[in-house]
């Protein structure tokens, strides 16, 4: 599950440095700084250097990153440096939405499969191309095929028992966006996005 010396929030910000460092790349970009990253990102430079130094040392002074080699470091640290299937509950408009999304691919997902309780679209293809499977038939599958991480992208009512499913058949990480906040073992990383939550948290700065 990682090293859990390294405080979350750090965790955290290593995805969105390896984004900037995607964004470099594609600009035939080799070599950067904690400054210019830290620029780019909001993020000040010494927080980018402390935030590092917690997995060992990436850059020399006074010449910056490679922009490749710290790349490929910061997958192997977050366990991208592979591809992971995914199986996603919830065949809605958001299920819809995420089973197509094409940003999944190149950082290191795949959906593998997708699951509503709706007779309605059990059968039918999703827009990525994906057969709707019936949940009744979630945790067999899941079992057989020993898929690790679950998005779950159901109706808040019905959260918690897709989860239990989800946990009890050997998921051991959750991305979950319906707006509830799920109970799972200490052993299960759940992650929770809810994006009215982070709209009123905008709005606060608005009044």
């Amino acid at each position: 599950m990682g090293d859990r010396q390294v405080p979350d929030i750090v965790v955290g910000r290593l995805p969105i440095y390896l984004r900037a460092l995607t964004f470099l790349k594609a600009d035939n970009r080799e070599i950067t700084s904690s400054q210019e990253l830290g620029d780019r990102l909001g993020i000040s430079s010494a927080q980018i250097r402390k935030d590092l130094s917690h997995f060992g040392e990436f850059g020399k002074q006074g010449t910056g990153y490679e922009i490749r080699y710290l790349e490929n470091n910061l997958k192997e640290i977050l366990h991208v440096d592979r591809m992971w299937d995914v199986v996603l509950v919830g065949a809605g408009d958001l299920g819809n939405a995420l089973a197509s999304y094409k940003g999944f691919a190149g950082r290191g997902f795949h959906v593998a499969a997708a699951f509503d309780a709706d007779p309605d679209k059990i059968g039918h293809e999703m827009p990525g191309g994906l057969l709707i499977e019936d949940v009744a038939n979630l945790e067999a599958r899941v079992q057989a095929a020993g898929w690790k991480i679950g998005i779950i992208a159901v109706p808040a009512d019905a959260a918690q028992s897709v989860a239990n499913t989800l946990v009890g058949a050997g998921v051991i990480a959750l991305l979950n966006y319906a707006p509830i906040s799920l109970i799972a073992p200490s052993s299960v990383r759940v992650e929770q996005i809810d994006p009215a939550v982070h709209l009123q948290h905008l709005t606060y700065y608005l009044g």
